[in-house]
């Protein structure tokens, strides 16, 4: 029995190879098989079929996330149509609303059309450039277009975009020009505010804001009042619109009051510029200082009395070939009469 026992109670492991031998079968096999698969495209066969067998495995592993994904997106794409038809009612509502001031401004604007028309055309020539560059530093905000002398533009040309005022060309080259937008610390623009007619100067902040620093404390202006220019300062015609005043601050102490205006034209965003050339001889046309100069000269004082002159001598000449009508005396015919200055000292 002991015997029985003993051969039985030997360990299982001290039978068949040694780990040695079983390590070298092992690595032997595995290199065969590297070879064959090499050859023979085997580990391709058996991934193929075992991605093909856990397809349906995967697919139902995903399938709830997907539901959700897709319940959450129906959702979020019935709210946003919701919000668009909304967005699209209330602006149906405003444009039915606009339609009808259109209509009433038409009817009010009917009596001014001939004269409208009578008028010859304020903007002779105008030019549409994009916008290839751009400087919004502190204290300095220009655009670069790529419109240049060759295309016409000029200095001191007047630069707008479908909402409003955007400044005036400073520079040109031959195929470029800087624009020096009306929030430029450098640029200073006259404006009107519309409700009540005051003229004051929109200076830039440098910082995206226009300044009205020459408005005294007691200024009749507030926020939401609309700012257009004035016409003068010989860029921009009057009515153009700048601005819309956006904050009033007056203190006690201070002679001047505090006002802030955000432009209406896109300054940061517009990718197209119009530059625009004015009749000079149009009623609306800006009236530069120049211009203003030239009105007071004694040249332009004395340009009706030559036209007096040249009439009564075309009226003369008519009488002397009719024979009617007595002959019109010429201003140097009639006579002067001197009335002495009573504080002149040569007055007796």
């Amino acid at each position: 029995m002991s015997g029985f026992g003993t051969s039985f109670s030997r360990p299982i492991y001290g039978r068949g190879p040694s780990p040695g031998l079983r390590f070298f079968l092992y690595a032997l096999l595995s290199l065969g098989l590297l070879y064959i698969d090499q050859r023979a495209g085997w580990s391709d066969r058996l991934r193929y079929g075992l991605q093909a067998a856990a397809y349906p495995l995967q697919v139902a592993i995903h399938s709830p996330a997907a539901v959700w994904q897709s319940l959450r997106g129906g959702l979020a794409t019935r709210g946003a149509l919701q919000s668009d038809n909304q967005q699209l009612r209330d602006r149906v509502r405003a444009l039915e609303l606009a339609q009808l001031h259109s209509q009433a401004l038409e009817q009010e604007n009917a009596s001014l059309r001939g004269l409208h028309e009578a008028l010859p055309p304020l903007v002779t020539h105008w030019l549409v450039a994009e916008v290839i560059g751009s400087e919004s530093a502190l204290l300095r905000q220009r655009l670069v277009i790529n419109k240049g002398a060759r295309d016409g533009v000029h200095v001191n040309q007047a630069v707008v975009d479908g909402t409003g005022v955007m400044g005036q060309v400073m520079h040109v080259g031959p195929f470029s020009a800087e624009v020096i937008l009306v929030t430029d610390a450098e640029h200073a623009l006259p404006v009107q505010v519309v409700r009540n007619q005051l003229r004051t100067i929109a200076v830039g902040s440098g910082s995206g804001e226009l300044l009205l620093k020459f408005l005294a404390v007691n200024s009749d202006v507030q926020g939401g009042d609309l700012l257009v220019s004035s016409g003068l300062g010989g860029v921009f015609p009057a009515g153009f619109p700048v601005a819309r005043i956006t904050g009033v601050r007056r203190e006690a102490n201070q002679l001047l009051a505090s006002v802030r205006a955000e432009p209406l034209a896109r300054l940061q965003s517009a990718r197209e510029v119009m530059l625009l050339d004015f009749d000079a001889h149009h009623p609306a046309a800006p009236a530069s200082a120049q211009a203003l100069a030239d009105a007071h000269t004694p040249e332009a004082a004395a340009e009706p009395s030559k036209q007096a002159a040249a009439d009564t001598a075309e009226a003369r000449r008519r009488a002397k070939r009719t024979g009617k009508g007595p002959v019109p005396a010429t201003p140097a015919d009639t006579p002067t009469v001197t009335t002495p200055n009573p504080k002149s000292p040569d007055s007796p």
